[in-house]
């Protein structure tokens, strides 16, 4: 079987989360800056190998004060480490989408993390490059991964949930 090379167009792909806030509302970041690859079949993307990293560094919650927050040592601690990563460890149609599971590594803890990956299809640009979309999403605890600070509100609540919702939407530009 010949394999097929992609990469993400970062351009036309983000990288998302949201998280609660004071219980009440939700706050979405984003990672700016990430890369990914993904050795697929000719036809199919069943099997496929994933891999894709992200700069810590890179977090933008359109809050400067609450991004240097989370860059620092009580969150993603950027300095000991720039990158969180995620390899694919299977990807199964299922139906008309699939379902992702691989590992993440956020600061130093790997864990085993399910997503649900739905597939938009694949199209040439108007340049005749062949394109492929995809919306992932999941939810993690970031708790599990270290990212454990908090504090507790006058009413006795959490100021951030533990809940983290993934969301990225990718578009892969064949090799």
């Amino acid at each position: 079987m010949t394999t097929t090379n992609w990469v993400i167009d970062a351009s036309h792909s983000e990288i998302q989360f949201k998280v609660k806030h004071l219980v009440i509302t939700t706050v979405t970041g984003a990672f700016n800056d990430f890369s990914g690859t993904v050795e697929a079949g000719d036809d199919t993307f069943e099997n496929a190998k994933i891999s894709f990293e992200a700069s810590t560094a890179s977090i933008n919650t359109n809050s400067e004060q609450r991004d240097t927050h989370l860059k620092s040592a009580d969150f993603f601690d950027i300095e000991k480490f720039p990158k969180l990563t995620f390899s694919a460890t299977k990807f199964t149609k299922k139906g008309d989408d699939f379902e992702l599971v691989g590992d993440l590594t956020i600061k130093d803890v790997t864990k085993s993390i399910t997503l649900a990956v739905e597939y938009g299809g694949t199209a040439k640009d108007p340049w005749g490059n062949t394109k492929a979309g995809f919306e992932v999403s999941g939810k993690i605890s970031r708790k599990e991964f270290g990212l454990t600070w908090n504090t507790i509100t006058e009413a006795g609540g959490a100021l951030v949930g533990d809940e983290i919702k993934l969301i990225a939407n990718v578009q892969l530009l064949k090799q």
